[in-house]
């Protein structure tokens, strides 16, 4: 620890910026993150994947930094020349911080993606890694950012142009996937809602006014973008913007199909709205980011204002989608294994009854157990006090506290290792999203400003993710129509976590089976 604070790179960073790391550091201690899941009254999984999306944010605006002429300049005196940030020719200045900075966060998740192999609860000592550990697990974060400023350049080269790149494009399609599933699943949820609250007219209005708004957004965007960059000898824009409208268009058709509405009744508007509004700001994002001003009034240098507020709400948004995207990928991780649906389950025939076994709702009373039984026989008899039975309550209620905030004792709610697989991937993203993946231009030294995603390259990656987004959703509303057998509505499987206990009674010798889906009893029979 002394060698490392003893870096000239370290030392030079100074008084102020060694208090900023050492308060980052507590903000993501044990202690603080059990402040967090007191203060909130959240689980600990939710509190462990807004820790980690926070550690992405500071990580991507740190590299953001990175570009600056300031920080280009001062690194190199910081380190007493010991660290070079230009490479040959001066073509990737920026470049490489970038990538530096996101590759050590790449590691870190890999790292702990390896450590996490097979963990399925909290009961596995390993899931402390996951759950706890902050102040360690900052700690090595920084260090590996410190590091890999003495990784020589030659290492990014490659990192950059092969390795990022490649793993930055399979996050955009994951991210497009699970676009479409949210979609999907944003419908389905307004639907159920609205069909279990038939005395509120809440959820109607919600998925109405949520439909009529993206399709208005949609509209909106369309005709700014013909406004302001389908000028004249701009073929390219125009093709663009008017091909994404024609699809949006299609899908729309699509959606409300009678052959489509017939082998699935719930596809509708919504998610068509939905995914015609992004499809548009990709189009809008890439044609924003075009390198020829006459298309792209952004360039100007009257535009500086509104410049400014598109890198801000670019980044937003950017952080927002990446947040979610490994949120959800981390949680849908069984469906890539095989899907279950939820519901009752459905028991035997009892041949006594004549008929299935009723679901219960409710668990069992606390005094009907059988620890409670023998110490209220105890107590009668007279063999211990009756504050026992008290203590036996608290004890439980202590219990039902602690497992409610530890919500995977038993199982996890996503896989460990997958939910860094993907944070690793984001990190690949936003090192090739601000490096305009990898075309760059040296900014200058008068301060022009440091853009972000502005080049040919970024502008066709946008412009392909749109139509990737389109085809996909097309092929979710086809595909029940193509394979109908694969494809079945309507249809629920079983929870993740479901547990059959058999009690067996030694003085009737009867047989009790209980299940329990979620800890809560679902049925019993004997």
């Amino acid at each position: 620890m002394g060698l490392l604070l003893s870096l000239p790179f370290a030392g030079a960073l100074g008084t102020v910026a060694s208090s900023c790391l050492a308060g980052l550091a507590f903000c993501f201690t044990s202690t603080a993150a059990s402040m967090f899941c007191k203060s909130c009254n959240c689980n600990s999984s939710i509190a462990t994947r807004v820790g980690f999306a926070m550690i992405l944010l500071l990580n991507s605006m740190l590299a953001w930094l990175m570009k600056t002429p300031f920080m280009m300049h001062n690194i190199e005196k910081w380190s007493y020349d010991y660290i070079k940030m230009d490479c040959e020719g001066d073509k990737c200045y920026g470049v490489l911080a970038v990538h530096r900075i996101c590759f050590a966060l790449t590691l870190f998740h890999t790292l702990l993606s390896i450590a996490l192999v097979g963990v399925k609860d909290t009961r596995d000592k390993r899931a402390a890694i996951q759950n706890g550990w902050w102040g360690p697990k900052v700690l090595l974060w920084l260090v590996l950012v410190v590091v890999t400023f003495f990784i020589p350049n030659g290492f990014f080269m490659v990192w950059g142009n092969y390795i990022s790149m490649i793993g930055a494009t399979l996050f955009i399609l994951l991210g497009l996937v699970l676009l479409v599933d949210f979609a999907h699943s944003w419908s389905e949820m307004c639907l159920d809602n609205w069909e279990n609250s038939p005395n509120s007219n809440l959820w109607q209005w919600i998925l109405i006014g949520s439909t009529a708004g993206m399709y208005i957004a949609t509209i909106a965007l369309t005709g700014v973008l013909y406004a302001f960059f389908a000028s004249s000898g701009c073929t390219l824009n125009r093709f663009f913007i008017s091909f994404n409208l024609a699809m949006c268009i299609l899908i729309t058709i699509i959606c409300i199909h009678p052959v489509v509405q017939e082998h699935n009744p719930r596809s509708g508007l919504a998610q068509s709205g939905m995914v015609a509004a992004y499809c548009t700001y990709l189009i809008m994002s890439a044609v924003g980011n075009h390198t020829h001003e006459k298309c792209n009034p952004l360039r100007s240098g009257t535009a500086v204002g509104t410049r400014t507020t598109t890198v801000v709400l670019g980044a937003a948004f950017t952080f927002v989608a990446i947040a979610y995207s490994t949120t959800r990928a981390a949680t849908q991780s069984r469906a890539l294994v095989g899907k279950k649906g939820n519901g009752p389950v459905h028991l035997p025939i009892d041949p006594e009854v004549g008929h299935e076994v009723s679901v219960v709702n409710t668990q069992p009373s606390r005094t009907d157990t059988p620890r409670y039984q023998a110490l209220l026989a105890a107590v009668e008899a007279g063999a211990i006090p009756a504050s026992a039975l008290d203590e036996e309550e608290d004890d439980d209620d202590e219990e039902e506290v602690g497992e409610m905030r530890d919500d995977e004792r038993t199982g996890t709610r996503y896989n460990y290792t997958w939910f860094h697989v993907i944070f690793a991937m984001a990190a690949m993203y936003v090192a090739m999203l601000l490096t305009d993946w990898y075309v760059t231009d040296s900014p200058s030294d008068d301060g022009d400003d440091v853009y972000i995603g502005r080049s040919e390259t970024a502008m066709w990656m946008r412009v392909v993710s749109s139509w990737v987004c389109i085809l996909l959703y097309i092929w979710s509303l086809l595909a029940p129509v193509i394979m109908p057998d694969r494809y079945v509505f309507d249809v629920v499987a079983l929870p993740a976590h479901m547990l059959i206990v058999f009690f067996l009674d030694s003085q009737t010798d009867d047989i009790y089976i209980y299940i329990f889906v979620d800890d809560v009893l679902y049925g019993q029979m004997q």
